[in-house]
């Protein structure tokens, strides 16, 4: 039986530490894509109120070959990362064991990651590999496969569903709005970067998913 998981990874263990030493409420979010060739999560978002106080030469971080600023929206800067798949970490971890990265929401004081596994042997045998190479995650959530007319049919993190479905009960669609960002932000308990993060992600993948025509 297929089953879901979250994990957490204290920031200190997981590369981009250093985000998280020099900007103050920071969230950094893995831009989920369909994977291709031999790229492992190539692209991130860095939301925080201060991105351009990021002198940081992220790429001098165990475990990072290269950074890349491929665009700035905003208060959030869009990189793309080439890993050092050397140094052992969660990502070792996915690409060495036969488990699905799912999402990957990065604050202050920990990462949390969901994982999709095909059994349950495998996410056993990814929580080995952890524990074979000192990496020190902590199991948060575990679950059955959600089902096709649930919000995993339309490709959401469960932080965008969340945004999303609050925005609409607060009335933040209305017109006039009843609710702001800020609003959202207080009631989800992040900031508001992270909220306009999540919405603008979330819709895209609505969209996508909704509207959108694969070509032929």
């Amino acid at each position: 039986m297929a089953i879901e998981a979250s994990f957490t990874v204290e920031h200190a263990d997981f590369p981009l530490s250093a985000v998280f030493e020099q900007l103050t409420d920071v969230t950094i979010e893995l831009d989920r894509i369909v994977p291709t060739g031999e790229a492992v999560i190539p692209y991130f978002w860095i939301s925080a109120d201060d991105t351009d106080k990021l002198t940081t030469d992220l790429s001098a971080d165990i475990g990072i070959d290269q950074v890349k600023v491929i665009d700035k929206v905003e208060k959030q800067m869009f990189v793309r990362i080439d890993w050092n798949l050397t140094h052992e970490s969660i990502l070792t971890a996915i690409v060495n064991t036969e488990i699905t990265l799912l999402s990957g929401i990065g604050k202050e004081k920990q990462w949390t990651f969901e994982v999709r596994a095909g059994e349950q042997q495998d996410l056993s045998d990814f929580q080995t590999y952890c524990q074979d190479h000192d990496i020190p995650i902590e199991l948060t959530e575990l679950h059955a496969v959600s089902s096709l007319n649930s919000d995993r049919e339309y490709d959401l993190t469960d932080g965008q569903r969340k945004a999303l479905v609050l925005a609409y009960s607060s009335g933040y669609f209305d017109s006039p709005r009843d609710a702001t960002q800020a609003d959202l932000a207080d009631e989800l308990g992040i900031t508001r970067q992270a909220v306009s993060s999540r919405l603008q992600r979330g819709m895209r993948r609505l969209v996508a998913s909704t509207l959108i025509t694969p070509e032929e």
